[in-house]
């Protein structure tokens, strides 16, 4: 399998590295900032030092896209632009909206990994890293069925987890989940330096290192990923100051009941969030009869990423005429299996449990 990877940093290195080690790729890497191709190749994330686009896409079967939120738009298309016409084209961005608004090309379909590591840079990327990792895909009705099979595959074989989501239910998500916490994180550490004034600074405890260790990221990246999600990130900003609001109407009434019960509720939400997507037991076969139509892939993998059914992998199987065919689906756990047979009935399409 061939593979490019345009933006050879922290994220584009490890995905070459891990598709060197796990997939037998060739991985051909092209980087603007042509200085860290070189090195790319040193730690192995590379095969093949690209000179320019068309070169790196040279019987590319999956093309990655990593550069800034704001530069990746213009970047996916030029990929496109040189791209074969079987190659499928995906990107590693934070924020989904605007991308996937300027791309209508039925080869790429929107990504995001969460995943990341403290220091930035090719040098820092590893193999290892999206290993159990939800990876965010934002299919739409024109993106092309066989293309997401193969993409859903390749992300599986990283060690990553895929998962559907469309492009504004993602934007929002991670406005709460990823873009908020940063916004915290940096009032917090302003909040307690000024509140010192010149003081001299104390020890910091665990509970401040850990929600605030976010606080300060590479501001090149993070001003986009704030811009492009500005709606979202308002939204979770207003609602996170009436619940702060909220908490400090119960302290000046001095109602420990309401404060109790604001805490005891947290720590059930958050027993509640990280227990959500631990799936287990035996794998289950779904097969699902689809008429040979644009989107139809799609659907099927939104309507389970909505509902929080993972794939654990996928096929599809067309009809010899070519106009309908089978998606095979296999769904971790039988519970899950029987939400995603209700789901994917609810969408009118034919389903059986092998």
């Amino acid at each position: 399998m061939k593979i490019a990877i345009v933006g050879v940093g922290l994220i584009g290195g490890s995905i070459g590295l891990a598709a060197r080690e796990r997939l037998g790729a060739e991985v051909a890497g092209f980087d603007p900032a042509t200085e860290g191709l070189a090195t790319a190749r040193d730690v192995g994330a590379i095969d093949r030092v690209a000179a320019d686009l068309r070169s790196a896409l040279v019987g590319a079967e999956a093309a990655f896209v990593a550069a800034p939120v704001g530069a990746l738009p213009a970047a996916i298309a030029a990929v496109l632009a040189v791209a074969p016409e079987d190659c499928v084209v995906t990107d590693v961005g934070s924020t989904k909206r605007a991308i996937v608004a300027a791309i209508g090309d039925e080869r790429f379909i929107g990504g995001h990994p969460l995943a990341g590591a403290a220091a930035a840079g090719v040098r820092h990327a590893r193999a290892e890293l999206f290993d159990g990792a939800t990876w965010y895909l934002t299919p739409t009705p024109a993106t092309r069925g066989t293309l997401y099979e193969r993409l859903h595959r390749l992300l599986s074989a990283l060690g990553a987890r895929p998962a559907a989501l469309d492009a504004d239910t993602h934007d929002r998500l991670l406005a709460t989940v990823s873009h908020l916490p940063h916004v915290l994180a940096n009032v917090l550490v302003a909040q307690a330096a000024r509140a010192l004034s010149e003081e001299k600074l104390p020890a910091t405890g665990p509970s401040f290192r850990d929600v605030t260790r976010v606080a300060g990221s590479n501001t090149a990246i993070w001003r986009d990923i704030y811009l492009s999600n500005a709606d979202a990130l308002m939204f979770a900003i207003d609602d996170a100051t009436a619940r702060l609001n909220s908490v400090r109407a119960a302290l000046a009434a001095g109602d420990g009941d309401a404060l109790a019960a604001w805490n005891d509720g947290a720590r059930a939400d958050r027993r509640r969030l990280l227990e959500a997507d631990l799936a287990g037991g035996e794998v289950c076969e779904l097969r699902v009869a689809v008429p040979n139509r644009p989107g139809v892939v799609a659907d099927v993998a939104l309507a389970l990423g909505r509902g929080g059914v993972n794939i654990s992998d996928m096929a599809l199987h067309p009809a010899p005429d070519r106009s309908s065919g089978f998606i095979v689906l296999w769904i971790a756990g039988a519970e899950r299996a029987a939400q995603a047979e209700a789901l994917v009935a609810g969408l009118g399409l034919p389903v059986s449990r092998s």
